[in-house]
């Protein structure tokens, strides 16, 4: 077990632009501030053309950084730009099976939009690497959501499939979701809107986790 993999770990939710350079730059000197365990890329309206470029650009930054870059929603582009992994965004059981039986165990396949137990468990139940809790834009406050702060810990005790809880947009929260349990804290405009280098962010939630956060092992 790694220095890092016996206690929570941060996830990031890419900044949104339309810019391949400027998401790539963000990326670099975020992932240059410490452990991040993958960065999720939504597509956000963009075409498939425009996203594809984006992600194309990302994937390799995140990747020599020894991040997984996971692509959200599109599997063929997942597939062109050689992303290790897809997000399922539509939130369902059934999306989320068909997605596993398609691509697993090539990518990590995991995501959803777990809004309550009865859709955290029917998402479970598909096996997935991973549930997530919140929406990837979900970081409108700078708290996480309360909801999502109680199901992240219901989980953590209950079942041994990887949560992911997202984060509002201070990310001086981060202690605070990482005491439900919860595998994996994500963050997106607490990193990348902060109005400090995103890598500043990235060090400063490392070095709490690090610090408070608590060991699995415990």
């Amino acid at each position: 077990m790694s220095a890092h993999e016996d206690r929570c770990r941060l996830v990031l939710i890419a900044a949104e632009t339309g810019d391949p350079g400027e998401l790539a730059a963000a990326l670099s000197d975020a992932l240059s501030g410490g452990d991040v365990a993958s960065v999720i890329l939504p597509q956000r309206g963009l075409d498939e053309t425009a996203f594809q470029k984006l992600c194309a650009a990302a994937v390799p930054v995140i990747q020599e950084a020894g991040a997984a870059a996971l692509v959200a929603g599109d599997s063929r582009i997942a597939g062109r730009v050689k992303a290790d992994g897809l997000f399922v965004t539509g939130g369902g059981a059934r999306e989320m099976a068909d997605a596993r039986a398609k691509f697993a165990p090539k990518l990590i396949v995991g995501g959803g939009a777990a809004h309550d137990r009865h859709s955290a468990l029917a998402l479970g139940e598909t096996e997935p690497d991973f549930v997530f809790f919140g929406g990837l834009d979900g970081d409108i406050r700078p708290e996480p959501h309360r909801k999502n702060i109680a199901l992240a810990e219901w989980w953590a005790s209950m079942i041994d499939i990887p949560g992911i809880l997202m984060g509002g947009s201070d990310a001086g929260h981060a202690l605070a979701m990482a005491e439900t349990g919860i595998e994996f804290i994500a963050f997106g405009k607490a990193v990348f809107s902060a109005g400090v280098k995103p890598g500043e962010i990235v060090a400063r939630i490392n070095a709490v986790l690090d610090e408070k956060a608590p060991r699995f092992d415990q």
